[in-house]
């Protein structure tokens, strides 16, 4: 079996400064409320033993997503290029990019396709002036994105702003309908607003669903399932959020969630493969 972690943020560099590697058991409390526990590799903060638990999970390649500034803090693009060096074929780097300084995040955007890294992350609602996903500041990075035809991965769920607003799924349809040669993948799956993020990958076609963590002992999972087995086994990514969950256990969990056998290798593999053009 083939699998492409959709979201895997590696103890690695900057992202070790990060509150989910600096806070460990805030991470492994967020863990333990889905029934999981924190790897040992995030305790201990060692690439190499993530490397052996991508092995033991089948998980062959992992999305590392950059972030720029913020309330989180930081992985810079920089550090991307370096673990995907360190480590080659295990890692694909999506760029951080701040979206305030729309002059500064154009130049990002095409530095960090120039050095190998496979799409961008936009994270609006949690940068240093908060934004919704649709907001006018946005469009120019969108329209760029999409002439330059790399995917985006949006912070689209969760705490993804100073209210529950930021994640509710208008804001993204109407980016998908503004630009609909767009790649839009809804990290976090816009939870909690599942049955509205569903409706909006029903209208369109560009919205991909990467749900990741609320797959797991979380409302609205099996909405997700039936719309896996329904119309969107083309239009889902498998992801862990890993360092909040093991992936061996994120995995074998996602195996008895009761995915159709037949809609397996895409959802886990396939539909990843095709967004980052791997199989070219």
């Amino acid at each position: 079996m083939r699998i492409i972690d959709f979201r895997l943020r590696p103890p690695f560099a900057s992202y070790l400064q990060t509150i989910m590697y600096s806070n460990i058991e805030r991470t492994a409390s967020s863990a333990k409320k889905k029934g999981m526990e924190v790897a040992r590799s995030a305790r201990e903060r060692s690439c190499e033993l993530l490397i052996q638990e991508m092995d033991e999970a089948g998980v062959s390649v992992g999305v590392a997503p950059g972030r720029d500034g913020g309330v989180l803090g930081s992985m810079s693009n920089d550090d991307l290029v370096e673990l995907i060096k360190k480590y080659p074929g295990r890692f694909v780097g999506f760029a951080g990019i701040d979206p305030v300084d729309r002059k500064k995040a154009m130049h990002t955007i095409e530095r960090a396709i120039k050095m190998g890294l496979k799409g961008v992350v936009l994270e609006p609602g949690l940068s240093h002036a908060p934004m919704h996903i649709d907001d006018a500041r946005v469009y120019p990075l969108y329209a760029h994105c999409e002439d330059m035809q790399i995917p985006v991965l949006l912070m689209a769920g969760g705490n993804a702003g100073p209210d529950c607003s930021y994640s509710s799924p208008e804001h993204i349809d109407r980016v998908a309908r503004d630009f609909p040669k767009l790649v839009l993948i809804s990290g976090h799956g816009n939870w909690p607003w599942v049955s509205q993020i569903i409706h909006v990958c029903y209208r369109r076609p560009n919205v991909l669903l990467s749900p990741d963590t609320y797959m797991f002992g979380m409302p609205g999972a099996q909405d997700f399932v039936d719309a896996i087995n329904g119309f969107m086994s083309e239009r889902f990514l498998f992801a862990t959020a890993f360092p909040f969950v093991s992936l061996k256990s994120a995995v074998d969990r996602f195996l008895k969630l009761g995915v159709k056998e037949e809609y397996l290798d895409a959802v886990l593999y396939a539909n990843a493969a095709r967004v980052l053009k791997l199989e070219e």
